[in-house]
């Protein structure tokens, strides 16, 4: 069984990411109730959320989409491309098409309105922590059916530079996959996939491989 599908029973380990502290002080009291979940971290910004989790390395996030110092959605794709095996839910006001594409492509499990009930929380954060999908797989094959033919790719000059393979391996390393979990996707070897990543970082003239997701995420667009 692997790290991210906890056993029945494991007490998942919680950390809480929100710039309101009257919304942690409320999830966090409701969570306490709950004898199989153990909030062991708080945050309030982007900062911290990505430096609190890979210090603490919690089971699931649950994370506000609008930060103070930013977006929810980059300090998920931080923390995703850092340790995959961490799960994040995506906790947020307002029901925003655009903001539940980018969770999708950042690698978030779940994504839910904070007018949840306190026990449907408790169940989705329940089932991320076990690896489920708390996003509606309808609409998620949908849209990565999409970003994986590659249309919206023409619209922006460097990502046309991408071939069809680094196309498909940008897309999942948006979606928080590591070199070897590309690897054994589309049958390529780990050392192959980490020279396509290369090549893609230099083709979009970034960096890191979270720029390289967020540079997808803000220049893919659903079409419709």
């Amino acid at each position: 069984m692997s790290e991210n599908t906890p056993a029945a029973g494991h007490n998942l380990r919680v950390m809480l990411v929100d710039d309101h502290e009257v919304v942690r002080d409320g999830v966090k009291a409701l969570l306490q109730a709950a004898e199989d979940l153990t909030v062991i971290s708080e945050a309030s910004s982007v900062a911290e959320a990505v430096r609190y989790a890979a210090a603490m390395k919690p089971d699931v996030v649950v994370m506000d989409v609008r930060l103070a110092d930013g977006s929810g959605i980059e300090a998920t794709r931080e923390i995703r491309a850092q340790r995959p095996e961490t799960q994040v839910l995506m906790l947020t006001s307002f029901a925003d098409d655009e903001a539940l594409f980018a969770s999708i492509m950042a690698g978030a499990a779940g994504y839910v309105l904070k007018q949840i009930r306190g026990g449907e929380l408790v169940n989705a954060i329940r089932m991320v922590g076990r690896g489920q999908s708390l996003l509606d797989p309808a609409v998620t094959a949908t849209v990565l059916d999409r970003l994986r033919k590659g249309k919206h790719l023409l619209r922006d000059e460097r990502l046309a530079r991408l071939s069809g393979q680094e196309e498909r391996i940008l897309t999942l390393v948006a979606e928080g996959w590591t070199n070897r979990q590309i690897g054994d996707e589309l049958h390529l070897a780990e050392k192959t996939v980490k020279n396509y990543v290369s090549s893609i970082l230099s083709k979009l003239e970034v960096a890191r491989r979270a720029e390289a997701a967020a540079y997808l995420a803000r220049h893919s667009k659903l079409e419709g």
